[in-house]
């Protein structure tokens, strides 16, 4: 096979074929029509003189060659994005670029009101588009549809870049006139009724089943661990929704401190610490390789993390 005979064009169709694994979708995501890229896969078996994708009862499915041929395309075009790239620069004051950010809400609540404010200030024209966490998949990031993912993860697919954006550990919203404020024991909290906040991740969420306490996060494997279990009343995906329950019907919240923070200047509330020991939750931002070396997406990152280390140095995380 010869280099010059060869349309280095169609590693970037094999590139979207083998993540699509379906020819119109491949071909919706490179802007071109279905028979220019039903053409491409032809030319790419004829090059490579294997059927790379074959119809199966699930659908299209790479052959041996196309999956041990897909790592090494990717990084082909991520080199090649790298030497375009070069010597460009992103100029964040005129630019008009939208950022789509998938958050968590302890994230969403933290983070991106004072994000928000560097770009008022940077980037007075970037639009900033906030995702939540069922709306985006892993492929959705990893095709670069969305530049940053910002949560708590248990685990990340290899292929992603990430970068730590804060350690965190837990606090609680007590009722100020809950007789547990005064003597914030264990067994105080046992006896208490209580918040649950998820854990959000990717996709669709499920329905909570209680009794699977090692299953539901951070506080509840913890207090497993030490063979004990709280009494959860109310299950919600939303902080916001949680720290206000806890004010108005005297609910117990334990959650990552800078959210508590929140409600710091609240009467009906005080902030304590947990009467046993929570592990640190670490906020991650992770994002496609594809975008690793686009300037304005660098700029982004560098402008959270900027962002994150004031708000960690002046809370002293």
């Amino acid at each position: 096979m010869q280099l010059d005979k060869v349309d280095l064009n169609l590693l970037r169709y094999l590139d979207s074929l083998l993540r699509e694994q379906n020819v119109t979708h491949a071909a919706n995501q490179l802007g071109i029509t279905q028979p220019a890229m039903s053409n491409g896969l032809r030319r790419l078996r004829d090059l490579f003189h294997d059927p790379l994708l074959v119809r199966t009862s699930d659908g299209m499915m790479p052959t041996a060659l196309a999956t041990q041929l897909q790592p090494r395309v990717q990084l082909i075009l991520q080199s090649v994005d790298e030497v375009l790239h070069l010597g460009q620069s992103f100029d964040a004051e005129s630019s008009t670029r939208v950022f789509r950010i998938m958050a968590s809400d302890y994230a969403e609540a933290t983070l991106i009101p004072p994000l928000m404010e560097r770009l008022q200030t940077g980037a007075p024209n970037a639009i900033l588009d906030v995702m939540n966490p069922s709306d985006v998949n892993f492929h959705d990031v990893e095709k670069g549809k969305v530049d940053l993912v910002i949560n708590r993860f248990d685990a990340l697919p290899q292929s992603f870049h990430q970068k730590l954006v804060w350690v965190d550990r837990f606090s609680c919203l007590v009722p100020k006139n809950s007789p547990y404020a005064e003597n914030f024991t264990l067994e105080a909290y046992l006896e208490a009724q209580h918040v649950w906040v998820s854990k959000t991740g990717f996709g669709v969420g499920v329905g909570i089943q209680p009794a699977e306490v090692q299953k539901l996060g951070w506080v509840d494997s913890t207090l497993a661990n030490l063979g004990h279990k709280r009494n959860i009343r109310l299950f919600t995906r939303n902080y916001n929704v949680a720290m206000r329950t806890s004010q108005q019907l005297g609910l117990i919240v334990t959650l990552p401190s800078l959210a508590t923070r929140l409600m710091e200047r609240t009467d009906e509330v005080v902030l304590l610490e947990p009467p046993f020991e929570i592990p640190p939750v670490e906020l991650k931002m992770l994002w496609s390789p594809l975008l690793q070396h686009d300037p304005g997406h660098m700029w982004l990152r560098s402008t959270i993390s900027e962002c994150a280390n004031v708000i960690a140095e002046s809370n002293r995380l």
